[in-house]
């Protein structure tokens, strides 16, 4: 599978998602998707990340957007990390790493003075056409839920 390019029709793909469902991207149709990678569930800027989602979920809903997040944890992990900070999206499991290479966001990180292959938070907005619009990489959390809602509300107007 080649990366996707702003522009591009995403291909359509079927994950594994939390309340044991298998998710679609053709499934939104019709609806903004605001797809977020994250490294891992539970830890502290992953967290902080989801609670401003969750936070800001019916500005979301108000502009048409679902909201997936996707890490390569396991759906038992996502069950427990979505019940306990009362996410209203679901979390895919992307454990085969394909939703990430579509999206191009495995990449080397420096952990503890090594190098490992992990997921470079970013996030993408693709159109109720299924056309990707936006993107952003190296997500820093504070303030970057704004930023979308910025973005989807001038997608939104158009």
């Amino acid at each position: 599978m080649n990366p996707i390019n702003i522009g591009d029709a995403v291909t359509d793909f079927v994950a594994l998602s939390t309340g044991d469902k298998n998710i679609n991207l053709s499934d939104y149709l019709g609806r903004y998707v605001v797809i977020y990678f994250y490294p891992k569930d539970s830890t502290p800027g992953c967290t902080q990340e989801g609670i401003a989602f969750r936070d800001a979920y019916d500005k979301f809903t108000a502009l048409n957007a679902v909201i997936l997040g996707v890490s390569r944890d396991s759906i038992r992990l996502h069950e427990n990390f979505k019940a306990k900070q009362a996410f209203p999206f679901d979390l895919l499991s992307d454990s085969d790493e394909a939703l990430c290479s579509l999206f191009d966001v495995i990449k080397m990180k420096a952990m503890y003075g090594k190098q490992v292959r992990g997921i470079e938070r970013s996030t993408f907005l693709i159109d109720p056409n299924g056309v990707l619009i936006h993107e952003w990489r190296k997500v820093k959390v504070k303030d970057h839920c704004e930023d979308i809602l910025s973005t989807l509300s001038k997608a939104f107007e158009l």
